[in-house]
């Protein structure tokens, strides 16, 4: 998966020379070069608009708040465009012109958010980019059974909300069902918080000198 770039550092260069000598043999030596010169102004030329265009957006989105997730794509995109256009060849200066026009940037930059950008965050991040974290136990267990009290599924069970807990929880209150069950409920008896407070001024008004019975 992660090879294609490698091979297309050795592919692109490869076609391109290919191609040039196809080419000049057709329309000749000079006007070969002409046009790769041609085509490599024409698109730096729409890589320096494109970029000005591109950072006014961005410093719009940066005053409003706002997070320029595509306009961030779409300079590094422009850059390597202008790598391509730089670099001499009829094929690198095709794939330069194909990032740097909006019609199709667009396409690029979405198949690259989804199928490359994405997937590595979510590799790097565990999953926190689309929220599939567990939130109950650790991956691949089921049951939780020897883990003890407190934990959710444990065999002492009642930890707060786990699935499939026992009876005996730290609430003080009882688990129904079993692991993995859609209708688990936690059952919060109605002493479950309760704090008793001494109101001093009352005790200090019948006690007279201010003592007040422990």
């Amino acid at each position: 998966m992660r090879r294609w770039p490698f091979v297309a550092i050795f592919a692109i260069p490869l076609l391109d020379a290919v191609f040039l000598v196809y080419v000049a043999s057709v329309i000749g030596g000079v006007e070969t070069v002409a046009l790769v010169v041609l085509t490599a102004l024409i698109g730096l030329l729409l890589v320096r608009a494109e970029g000005r265009y591109t950072l006014g957006n961005l410093q719009r989105k940066l005053a409003a708040g706002e997070l320029p997730t595509a306009e961030l794509m779409d300079g590094g995109l422009l850059l390597v465009a202008g790598a391509f256009l730089l670099t001499p060849g009829l094929v690198t200066d095709v794939i330069g012109l194909l990032l740097v026009l909006p019609p199709t940037r667009y396409p690029i930059r979405v198949a690259l958010s989804r199928w490359v950008i994405v997937p590595m965050l979510e590799e790097r991040s565990g999953g926190m980019m689309s929220g599939n974290v567990y939130t109950f136990g650790f991956p691949g267990e089921s049951g939780m059974g020897d883990v003890g009290p407190g934990w959710p599924g444990g065999a002492a069970g009642g930890g707060p909300g786990g699935p499939g807990g026992g009876s005996g929880g730290p609430f003080g209150g009882a688990t129904s069902g079993s692991a993995g069950d859609a209708d688990d409920e936690v059952n919060l008896g109605s002493d479950a918080y309760h704090v008793d407070v001494e109101d001093e001024e009352d005790d200090g008004e019948d006690g007279g000198d201010g003592d007040r019975d422990p």
